[in-house]
């Protein structure tokens, strides 16, 4: 029998930074897990792969890496990382083997709805924030998914064209958690790469910020995900 892991690390999607995971953080430490969030820079894949190694790095032991929307995307290839024991995708991306976010992206489900995207700016994306809390955080109270649109980080358009090498999901167990209710990502999207990476797959009724409406939701599949990789 193996160690079940007590290290997590949760990586961040695009126009957002790490303080989101703040209540999972809460669930996860009050269980007596070591949680590191890492901050991507979210300039390119290949950097936000690297920061995320950086941080496993510093793991002492087996960890879970938790990945939400482009957060996908890096733990797709920074976790073949050795220290890397399973895999969680929040509402998330999971590209294969040369695919990116915007080759995930180039043909949604009929009827999807289109993310408030605005066109680049000097190489950087922004979501319209008057649309902001409709598309990624409808389920948030108005004050908090205000904030999330007031502090969006710019995403860089490098960062969605990167190309994932080797898919960690290939080799390592995975969990995914889909949104039903997610604007940005179509559930089918995320139902079709959670069965493709062979993933355990749970379903509940939350916006794409489904891991700050619910954070002890997202804690709890975390945690399933430590034990599995422990059994």
């Amino acid at each position: 029998m193996t160690t079940e892991p007590r290290n997590v690390v949760l990586v961040h999607g695009g126009f957002v930074d790490g303080s989101g995971w703040k209540g999972v953080y809460d669930h996860l430490k009050a269980d007596g897990l070591n949680v590191t969030v890492v901050q991507n820079p979210t300039l390119s894949l290949a950097g936000d792969v690297a920061a995320t190694r950086m941080v496993l790095d510093a793991q002492d032991g087996p960890t879970v890496l938790v990945g939400h929307s482009y957060g996908g995307a890096v733990i797709s290839e920074a976790g073949n990382h050795e220290k890397v024991a399973a895999l969680v995708y929040i509402a998330a991306f999971a590209p294969d083997k040369d695919e990116s976010v915007n080759t995930l992206i180039a043909d949604p489900p009929p009827g999807a709805p289109v993310p408030p995207i605005l066109p680049p700016v000097e190489g950087f994306l922004f979501l319209d924030r008057e649309k902001f809390a409709d598309s990624f955080a409808g389920d948030l109270p108005a004050a908090e998914a205000r904030f999330l649109a007031d502090s969006q980080v710019p995403w860089g358009v490098d960062a969605l064209g990167g190309t994932v090498t080797e898919p960690a999901w290939r080799s390592r167990p995975s969990h995914y958690l889909v949104a039903t209710d997610d604007r940005m990502i179509p559930p089918p999207a995320q139902r079709a790469m959670a069965e493709r990476a062979g993933a355990t797959v749970t379903e509940t009724a939350g916006s794409h910020a489904v891991y700050v409406s619910k954070p002890g939701e997202v804690a709890a599949l975390i945690k399933r995900a430590a034990a599995g990789a422990g059994a």
